[in-house]
């Protein structure tokens, strides 16, 4: 089913940002415990060095920048191993982490980093990039999974974002995903020429009008019909 929200499909930050937030509420729904430690620590950080900062500039108004200016020293090099703490955090630790979990066994922990490219040429759609870590607690092994697929997979012509080719993507691409939702982990791509394919199944492709629906239905009731006639035929010659 396809979103009612529209972005702009030249935006590649808003292709990303809808697609992360999609990718987030579907492992949730999967019954996946979503952890945030990444996140407190980096606001604990962020605002440890705000609240320094605040504090410094309320004493030097209060009491003056000489009676007080040991205490800004301390305060700026605080501040500075702070924000340095910070940079480190976001840069080699978290390094563009927007999901990180565990199953509710807590025997399997994943964690997903996004990333976008942009097109090479123009008129090609861009890309979204996945890398997904599937950690097993017991014996410390991890899966390093890397997907690379085009925007436009789950993207319609006006920008609607499509959930049921984007969560297929990860059910086939991801194991444990797939385990945990097995539908969409078996769910045929579209063959050729529409052929064994449903207009409800269609319905769930990016850029389908309904127009072009109701001639694809057509098409499709053509081609049964004939089949049957064939299997028919066949069976009245022997």
């Amino acid at each position: 089913m396809a979103s009612t929200e529209k972005i702009t499909v030249y935006n590649v930050a808003d292709l990303r940002a809808t697609t992360d937030d999609a990718l987030l509420n579907y492992l949730n729904s999967l019954g996946l415990i979503q952890s945030h430690t990444l996140l407190d620590t980096r606001l604990a950080l962020g605002f440890s060095a705000f609240l320094l900062s605040a504090a410094c500039f309320a004493w030097d108004y209060k009491f003056g920048f000489e009676s007080t200016k040991q205490y800004t020293l301390v305060a700026v090099a605080l501040y500075t191993l702070l924000n340095g703490a910070l940079t480190y955090w976001i840069m080699f630790v978290e390094r563009g982490t927007i999901y990180a979990g565990s199953t509710k066994d807590g025997k399997t922990k994943i964690r997903v980093i996004s990333d976008s490219k942009k097109p090479k040429t123009k008129g090609e759609a861009p890309v979204y990039k996945l890398r997904i870590d599937v950690e097993d607690v017991k014996t410390k092994k991890t899966q390093k999974i890397e997907l690379e697929r085009k925007f436009s997979e789950w993207f319609d012509a006006s920008g609607r974002f499509v959930a049921a080719p984007f969560q297929t993507v990860l059910a086939q691409g991801v194991p444990l995903v797939g385990k945990l939702d097995p539908k969409r982990a078996v769910a045929a791509a579209p063959a050729s020429g529409g052929q064994g394919l449903t207009k409800e199944q269609f319905a769930e492709t990016p850029g389908y009008t309904a127009e072009i629906l109701d001639a694809i239905a057509s098409g499709l009731g053509e081609s049964s019909t004939t089949a049957t006639d064939q299997g028919a035929g066949k069976k009245r010659r022997k």
